[in-house]
């Protein structure tokens, strides 16, 4: 089996990032390392790492010099020090289910693959799972991207042997741009079709203020991909139709 390589970023997350730690190594699929990056927690976060570091040599602990509050910083650390030939996210308040890694990891073998992705469910700050959904197509190419990000980060896996390692610039929806740089080399990505992850809402979130995230995709047109107005006007709608029906489930 290859080594999938799982990057979660940490800033004070004492409250979750057990359960989330304990979502990875309960996967069916034994063969990766997960490298948790602490974004100069003050809530004793570090120390729980540590604990774990301790318990299975699969774990590793990094640190930044400070904290800039947006995670693409942590997880380009643990990109960079990352040995998998698949890297995966997946942030300290969110888990997945037993069998991501197993159901993904075989959708690879397609030649046009670079990208597997699934569905998910939405959990509130005590961990009530929501009964509806999140779903998103069963394939998606680089113009399919551009209308809408249909790939949770905590969800999304990508294959360092196909396109190399692709790090997040430090902007907002830093994940979104990353995608549409991986599908833009000429891949495609595969959803498996099957909820394989729990995503937690809080009112801190980064993505929490969708006005804000409006502005920020639009940034992504013009300033990062360099879109005609056009096209951007076009694509921006898409986004923003998908968005409100996501925010409705």
């Amino acid at each position: 089996m290859d080594l999938v390589s799982v990057i979660m970023p940490c800033h004070n997350g004492a409250l979750y990032i057990k359960n989330a730690i304990d979502s990875v190594l309960a996967q069916s699929y034994k063969d990766w390392e997960l490298l948790v990056v602490d974004d100069a927690s003050t809530d004793g976060s570090k120390a729980l790492i540590e604990s774990y570091c301790q318990k299975d040599s699969r774990i590793k602990l990094l640190s930044t010099e400070h904290s800039t509050g947006l995670p693409a910083t942590a997880r380009n650390l643990g990109i960079e020090e990352a040995r998998g030939r698949y890297i995966a996210f997946l942030d300290c308040d969110d888990q997945w289910l037993p069998d991501k890694l197993e159901h993904q990891i075989p959708l690879f073998d397609k030649a046009d693959c670079a990208v597997v992705f699934s569905f998910y469910k939405k959990m509130d700050k005590d961990g009530n799972v929501r009964p509806l959904t999140v779903t998103s197509p069963g394939v998606v190419d680089y113009n399919g991207l551009l209308g809408g990000n249909c790939i949770g980060n905590l969800t999304g896996i990508y294959d360092t042997a196909k396109v190399g390692k692709v790090y997040q610039k430090d902007i907002h929806h830093e994940d979104y741009l990353m995608w549409l740089q991986v599908l833009q080399k000429g891949f495609v990505a595969y959803n498996t079709g099957t909820v394989e992850a729990c995503y937690r809402e809080s009112g801190t979130s980064v993505s929490g203020s969708k006005l804000k995230a409006l502005s920020w995709t639009w940034a992504i047109y013009q300033r990062e991909l360099g879109l005609p107005l056009v096209t951007s006007i076009g694509h921006f709608i898409k986004y923003a139709f998908k968005g409100l029906s996501k925010r409705l489930k």
